[in-house]
């Protein structure tokens, strides 16, 4: 160890250093907000860590600051242990949708240790020790492949917390789509039912209107008149009934040009035609 600075100062010279990456500046920035209690907050921290405080940057992290509503207060609860660096960067690289793999390449972090940041500070799960038993998981039992359902069944078993609560998410997501599928199905099946239904009805409808049309047509032809013969109303011609109004005239009855010639008259008509034929005979 060193005990003098100047001789430390001499030794770090020559240490490589790694440039921070982009990424690696993002995810600090990141981090920092969602730590932050405010605008000034932020910035402090942005400077103190070398982090630039433009107003882009300010931007697309101030979305980020928590709302905390209004003031703390101070209390007895003992304050959960600070994140290292590291694991700070896991969680803003997580929460920005990196994957697990990339996630441990830069920080280091193997699975198991991940997995139980992700647990602990994402998910809300205690952390597990070493030799804790495995929490059990109900997984429901879908209709689903055996590969699947073994699948679902070694993670719901696992060990690691966040194996665990993806098991009990996909189980989850898994029976909502089957509800789904099974109430669309019996919509449509009673969808059909119903068209079926109106189809009947309007085919009986309509075997109910030609029914009576029918019978309308057999009721008008059998009640309609039987003419007497072909002419006017009274069974003559115009030619007779002209020569129906000039006798009438003749012999002093009162009849009009035009329409109906009265019965009497007609019968008169025919009374005093019809008694000469007697006569010759």
């Amino acid at each position: 160890m060193f005990t003098d600075w100047t001789e430390a100062l001499e030794a770090s010279d020559g240490l490589p250093l790694a440039p921070t990456s982009t990424e690696q500046e993002a995810a600090a920035a990141r981090t920092l907000a969602r730590n932050a209690t405010g605008k000034e907050d932020l910035l402090f921290l942005l400077d103190a860590v070398g982090l630039p405080g433009d107003d882009d940057t300010l931007t697309a992290l101030l979305p980020l600051i928590p709302d905390t509503g209004d003031a703390p207060t101070m209390t007895n609860t003992p304050a959960a242990p600070a994140l290292s660096a590291f694991e700070a960067m896991a969680i803003s690289m997580h929460n920005n949708g990196d994957s697990e793999q990339a996630i441990r390449e830069a920080t280091g972090l193997s699975e198991t240790e991940l997995s139980d940041l992700i647990a602990n500070q994402v998910l809300g799960l205690p952390s597990q020790a070493a030799d804790a038993p495995a929490i059990d998981v109900p997984v429901v039992a879908l209709p689903v492949s055996d590969a699947l359902q073994e699948l679902i069944d070694w993670a719901a078993a696992h060990p690691t917390a966040s194996l665990r609560s993806r098991a009990a998410r996909i189980t989850a997501d898994l029976s909502e789509l089957s509800e789904r599928r099974d109430s669309e199905a019996a919509q449509r099946e009673a969808e059909a039912k119903v068209a079926k239904a109106k189809a009947d009805l309007e085919k009986a409808l309509q075997e109910l209107r030609t029914v009576k049309a029918g019978t309308r047509t057999t009721t008008a032809a059998a009640t309609a008149p039987t003419p007497i013969r072909a002419g006017l109303g009274s069974g003559r011609t115009r030619e007779e009934l002209a020569a129906v109004r000039t006798w009438a005239r003749a012999n002093g009855y009162k009849v009009a040009d035009a329409g109906m010639v009265p019965k009497r008259i007609l019968e008169a008509y025919d009374a005093a035609h019809q008694a000469p034929v007697r006569k010759a005979g």
